[in-house]
């Protein structure tokens, strides 16, 4: 390739880029370690239509940042994380659905020597169908086996690499060996970007029914902090209004000073029983009815009780009882 494409390219990775950052105000930065090219071709896949996937040179990405800061200065929040072999998911779709997917396409890969566990491996116990020639190579790894019907069988399950430990060469080639490919590797979100705020991608996991809760604990820390050094703020005032109403009508009861409010509670305390009786037809009002149909049965009832007494009487001119 020669110098004049080489720029030609590299101009039109600038073009390319600026132009994402000026259409695109929500992004992914996500890690491409260990994401092959076949992967990666069948990532863009899934998230076309929706989202754009741009990899580069952490060099040319943060030469593009710095000149769009004078346009938009929120960008040079995105400057500590270019960092290690990053790329952009830009999209305008939904941070949480658009992370789904992303996090959806992950590839079992063998574990190689050198890299690093993403998570716990462990060698489960059994037959391993392995001839006991190789029983020297388990003994010096350290897992305990026995010859069992020509074979070589693992006693109990081994945890054989922890999370974030190297792969070893020996480790490496005892899981190839089992045939065990116990990593799946795919794009790893480092941050998230939305119109201008950059931030860890468990936030995405916050609801709205975490922030209420959140905002209302607060709330109500402001407001025992303020009826307890006695400073009126928004949270507190109701609260005070209600305290202050209470001990006027304490005092309304407690003495012959009387107002509008105060006049239902002399009344509910001289007669207990009236109250009792109107809270009683309250409830009975506001309940729900049974249903349409025993309303109308219970219209009807009266009508059936009086055509009874005019049977019994024809019954009775006839000089006929009732078993004879």
């Amino acid at each position: 390739m020669s110098k004049g494409d080489a720029r030609s390219r590299k101009a039109e990775y600038f073009t390319k880029l600026e132009n994402l950052l000026q259409t695109y105000d929500k992004a992914f930065i996500v890690n491409v370690d260990n994401v092959g090219s076949n992967q990666m071709q069948q990532i863009r896949i899934g998230l076309r239509g929706s989202s754009i996937v741009l990899m580069g040179k952490n060099t040319m990405v943060r030469k593009v940042i710095r000149q769009q800061m004078e346009n938009n200065p929120n960008l040079a929040k995105l400057l500590p994380h270019i960092k290690g072999n990053v790329g952009f998911v830009f999209t305008k779709g939904d941070l949480k659905e658009t992370r789904s997917k992303l996090l959806s396409n992950r590839v079992a890969a063998p574990a190689r020597a050198g890299a690093v566990a993403p998570q716990d491996v462990t060698v489960p116990a059994g037959n391993t169908g392995m001839d006991p020639g190789k029983t020297a190579f388990f003994q010096a790894i350290g897992i305990p086996t026995k010859i069992a019907r020509g074979t070589i069988e693992i006693v109990t399950d081994v945890l054989l690499v922890k999370t974030g430990d190297k792969v070893g060469p020996s480790e490496a080639t005892l899981l190839n060996m089992l045939k065990i490919s116990p990593f799946t590797y795919g794009l790893t979100i480092n941050q998230v970007y939305d119109n201008g705020a950059v931030f860890a991608p468990e936030i995405l996991d916050i609801s709205d029914d975490v922030i209420e809760e959140k905002i209302l604990s607060g709330i109500k820390s402001i407001a025992a902090l303020s009826l307890a050094i006695g400073y009126p703020t928004l949270a507190s005032i109701p609260h005070s209004i209600v305290n202050a109403y209470k001990n006027l009508l304490a005092i309304a009861v407690a003495t012959d000073i009387s107002f509008e409010l105060a006049e239902k509670i002399k009344a509910i305390l001289s007669d207990p029983a009236a109250f009792a009786a109107a809270q009683a037809a309250a409830a009975a009002s506001s309940a729900p009815s049974a249903s349409a149909g025993s309303a109308a049965a219970a219209k009807e009832a009266p009508k059936v009780e009086e055509k009874a007494p005019e049977k019994e009487e024809s019954d009775d001119d006839m000089g006929f009882g009732l078993f004879d």
